[in-house]
């Protein structure tokens, strides 16, 4: 079989480094121990790794306390300690329509079931949503604004700057889904007025599944909602208050912890900036080449000015997983299609009635040779349906 074409980035990182997989391997054979239960070595070592990443990553994010960074097993599961944890029945909570299904669940069951009131701003043609719409929902009982930071459908850039000016300055608690973002644009809580963000560890960050987790401003404080063992004080009845035992429960999973050093090592080695530049590059590339397809339709792709390296599209006639299943089949091309775990996007794109779009996702290990092939691909098969 020829070398697969991977432009599913958007869904996970793959491959990852080299370095990453080698890391891996070698601490698990000679430290895969627990952390923090025990005073030998290998447990102790192994503390020192998981602590290492804590510290690497609030340095990623511009934070100031390792231990407000929690570990969690992906975006999924800290947006629900969030979302759980910050909100209480009578309150009020604002986010977008361009949000994944791990914010808009959570707020859905929320709603339904403990009456928590929901607003979503939606986007504009472009694919932004306007800060100064945010503060005309806002309410005495507004405890939560939250957002995705770049959409894993169109790849737009929210401004989360001037979204989050807003809400400090209205006392309202600010939290960012930074799973597509993190690993491939620049994230300050500080600069960003960012009281919580969010990320998972396998896609732009390049380490494995089932690692993830969030970085707790100062003077933001989560709820309970879940309770276990956390290897200290262990006489305690109650779960522990203190960060990060407040919103970590049971062992953690220290290999995937290993993994996410390693993706951030190498990220560092190659520079952030240098890794986006590149990325967008071949965005570009990709996107004028369609564009100059008939038949082929983009959305929110005319300019790729505050954008990441996402790019949907489809083939006029042609339902988005006809598309993918040809690309795979017939070219070795991995790309993901669908609604794309976020239904409000395609439902104001109008994608919805066309069962979603074709999601290119383009990675640091992708090439022009790629996106090439990729292009000739879809117009093949756009020129197929004229036929």
């Amino acid at each position: 079989m020829d070398k697969l074409i991977f432009l599913d980035n958007g869904a996970t990182s793959f491959p990852k480094p080299e370095e990453v997989y080698t890391f891996m391997d070698s601490y698990y054979r000679n430290f895969g121990v627990n952390p923090g239960r025990s005073g030998y070595d290998l447990c102790v070592e192994t503390g020192e790794l998981v602590d290492t990443t804590r510290e690497m990553l609030t340095r990623f994010f511009n934070g100031k306390d390792p231990d407000r960074l929690c570990f969690s097993y992906n975006s999924t599961d800290s947006l629900n300690l969030v979302i759980n944890g910050m909100l209480k029945e009578g309150d009020h909570a604002i986010t977008t329509t361009i949000e994944h299904n791990s914010v808009l669940r959570p707020l859905y069951h929320l709603y339904k079931y403990n009456g928590v009131e929901v607003d979503y701003i939606p986007f504009d043609s472009k694919g932004f949503v306007d800060p100064d719409e945010f503060p005309k929902k806002f309410k005495r009982n507004t405890k939560l604004v939250i957002i995705n930071h770049a959409s894993n459908v169109i790849g737009t850039i929210q401004p989360i700057k001037e979204i989050g000016k807003q809400c400090r300055k209205n006392g309202i608690a600010f939290a960012i889904d930074a799973s597509q973002s993190v690993g491939k644009i620049p994230i300050d809580i500080e600069e960003m007025n960012v009281d919580v963000v969010v990320f998972t560890g396998h896609k732009s960050l390049l380490g494995p599944t089932g690692i993830g987790g969030l970085y707790v401003r100062e003077r933001i404080e989560i709820r309970h909602t879940r309770a276990g063992g956390t290897g200290v004080r262990s006489a305690v009845r109650t779960h522990l208050d203190e960060y990060p035992y407040r919103l970590e429960y049971g062992t953690l999973n220290v290999l995937g912890v290993a993994g996410l050093q390693a993706g951030l090592k190498w990220i560092e080695k190659k520079g952030l900036n240098n890794i986006h530049e590149q990325e967008m590059k071949l965005t570009t590339m990709l996107r004028d080449g369609l564009k100059e397809i008939e038949g082929v339709i983009l959305y929110c792709q005319d300019d790729l000015t505050d954008h990441i390296s996402i790019l949907p599209f489809n083939i006029d006639g042609l339902e988005a997983f006809n598309t993918g299943t040809i690309l795979d089949v017939d070219y070795n091309i991995a790309c993901r299609t669908g609604l794309h775990c976020a239904p409000l996007v395609h439902k104001q794109l109008g994608t919805d009635k066309i069962k979603g779009a074709v999601r290119s996702g383009i990675g640091p290990f992708n090439t022009e040779e790629h996106i090439n092939i990729a292009i000739n691909a879809v117009k093949e098969i756009a020129e197929s349906r004229k036929k």
